[in-house]
């Protein structure tokens, strides 16, 4: 039997476009002679739909286009696409009204329906806030071949392999012990760093279990904060990958299950393997190029803005922007103040000449006087402090905004992970934006980016990589006056963040208990700020979006979570 791997980027909502994309998909592989087509978790209305699925209208759309979509399918070709189905026991039962599902079309109709099994609540998804789990074990037969299925979580409770069970049953276990040939699993599985990894990893591991072969299909493309990788694959009932699709773009890949293979043990056979990034940096910048392509283009917009202080975060956004839109599509605004330094100017426009993006300059000066005489009466008997430089910040938020308003452009922000961890950033000004690029990136690995992206051909101008970094709205000023080094300040975020140490532990770890203090309370004061930005796009498994869910008005990790020497 030849499987077809549909690997789709839809876009949320889009139900007769992503219909489209999968009809094609069908024809194409019914013409390479494939007998079954998979597509994606949620294919139709692509994933995830999240509170449209609280419209019936929605809904019922998405099952008049399945419909229709049955009849357009190629002969001979049976296609899993990823859909909704309505519970009708709710309403006597209780119990949610959906179910997240996968239709089998086939012969022209919806053969069968099957049901996700375990739904996922925590980091972005809330599953149980839309449907109901699915009680039954899902498999079909195609060809004298016995197929189970699997939607996504579904793979995700292998208690041998975590150590622990999340859920009380576990789907895999449950379809190998009722003898299917082999296991797919649908999925639209957010990317972070290395997560391809972890799942090759865990899929091993069940293959060789259960002596199955698993083929794995993944949704690609960036939707909202989130980001989906693509890079589906096989493994053999050995374990061994024997298919994998491309990563960071949409596919069709092929594979070809035996039913005869020696020993008469059925299984998956070679197929292509395309090869998997060679480092984490060229992992996320991928990430990233493809997060700012599809904001861009499904919010539509052609062109983006952003403000060029000459500095190492914006010139890395910037290079983002050229490679996702092109360089016709990027517009640069600098915006010096009194205060700029003469290399912010030169090292900015220096980007723009190796990136081949078009600049414009607006300087500041006098807008910042307007603001001072405004002002002079309120702030009379006042030193000079943060409400002053914040008000630069906020006239170049303006000009930005202004910018794009006035031209349909995409306002691209340029803050990193540190700075919106701590609050080193101004609101209505520098976090002004519609997508936040590197909002989930650190600023040690805004390096490491940047330097990667020399290896070849210099890109960012090394004054930009070598000088130190300052927000440039005081004489002199530099980050490391506000803000411990960004080695320690991102060892101590990652620590507090990702692995959700303590203020004790992190200490015990051997940084300074006075800046781990004061660390947590910057982050616990931030809240608001993180609460009012642009979404960031998602790269880590705990970014500031939809899956970060602090309150603001708390007490917790400024008064409780702090370090109180023995």
């Amino acid at each position: 039997m030849k499987i077809s791997i549909a690997q789709l980027n839809p876009i949320i909502g889009d139900l007769p476009g992503n219909a489209a994309k999968i009809l094609d998909a069908a024809r194409n592989a019914a013409s390479c002679g494939a007998r079954l087509l998979l597509t994606p978790e949620l294919s139709l209305c692509g994933y995830p739909p999240r509170d449209l699925l609280l419209n019936p209208s929605f809904v019922e759309a998405m099952n008049s286009t399945l419909q229709q979509l049955a009849h357009d399918i190629p002969e001979n070709l049976a296609v899993l696409v990823g859909t909704v189905e309505a519970n009708v026991k709710s309403s006597i039962n209780g119990g949610k009204g959906l179910f997240n599902s996968m239709a089998l079309l086939d012969e022209g109709r919806i053969t069968q329906v099957f049901h996700k099994r375990l739904l996922p609540t925590y980091d972005v998804f809330d599953e149980h806030r839309y449907f109901e789990p699915g009680l039954q074990a899902n498999h079909f037969t195609l060809d004298d071949t016995k197929i189970g299925v699997t939607i996504c979580e579904d793979l995700w409770n292998d208690e041998e392999y975590w150590g622990k069970r999340s859920y009380a049953i576990n789907p895999i276990a449950d379809l190998a012990t009722l003898g299917v040939d082999f296991i797919i699993n649908l999925s639209a599985s957010p990317y972070s760093v290395s997560k391809q990894n972890l799942r090759e990893a865990m899929l091993r591991y069940s293959a060789i279990r259960y002596q199955h072969p698993i083929i794995y299909v993944n949704q690609v493309g960036g939707n909202d904060d989130l980001l989906f990788d693509g890079n589906s694959f096989a493994l053999n009932r050995k374990g061994e990958i024997v298919c994998r699709a491309a990563g960071f773009d949409t596919d069709l890949a092929y594979i070809e299950f035996d039913s005869n293979c020696s020993g008469g043990r059925h299984d998956l056979l070679p197929s292509s393997i395309i090869s998997a990034c060679e480092s984490e940096d060229e992992e996320i910048w991928r990430a990233l190029v493809l997060g700012v392509r599809d904001y861009a283009q499904k919010c539509r917009f052609s062109k983006a803005v952003l403000g060029l202080s000459g500095g190492i975060d914006s010139a890395l956004v910037a290079a983002i922007a050229t490679a996702a839109l092109g360089k016709e599509n990027v517009l640069g605004i600098l915006m010096p103040s009194p205060y700029s330094s003469d290399h912010s100017i030169s090292d900015a426009l220096a980007l723009s000449d190796n990136l081949g993006i078009k600049t414009q300059t607006i300087p500041i000066g006098n807008l910042m006087e307007g603001f001072d005489n405004a002002l002079v009466g309120l702030f009379a008997g006042t030193e000079f402090g943060l409400a002053e430089e914040n008000i630069q910040s906020r006239i170049r938020g303006n000009l930005l905004m202004a910018v794009a308003n006035k031209f349909g452009y995409l306002l691209l922000s340029t803050g990193n992970k540190s700075e919106m961890a701590v609050g080193y950033c101004t609101l209505y000004g520098d976090m002004n934006g519609g997508l936040a690029v590197i909002a989930d990136v650190p600023k040690t690995r805004v390096y490491s980016l940047c330097n990667w992206l020399n290896s070849n051909t210099e890109i960012i101008p090394n004054n930009i990589l070598v000088k130190p970094p300052s927000a440039e709205l005081k004489p002199g000023q530099l980050d490391q006056d506000s803000l411990p080094e960004y080695e320690i300040l991102d060892d101590i975020l990652q620590k507090l963040i990702h692995e959700h140490q303590s203020a004790a532990q992190i200490v015990a770890a051997g940084h300074d208990p006075a800046t781990v203090n004061r660390v947590i309370q910057m982050v616990a004061r931030a809240e608001f700020k993180r609460r009012q930005a642009p979404p960031g796009i998602k790269i880590t498994d705990r970014a500031f979006g939809t899956g970060w869910r602090m309150p603001i008005a708390s007490n917790w990790l400024a008064v409780k979570g702090a370090y109180q020497a023995p």
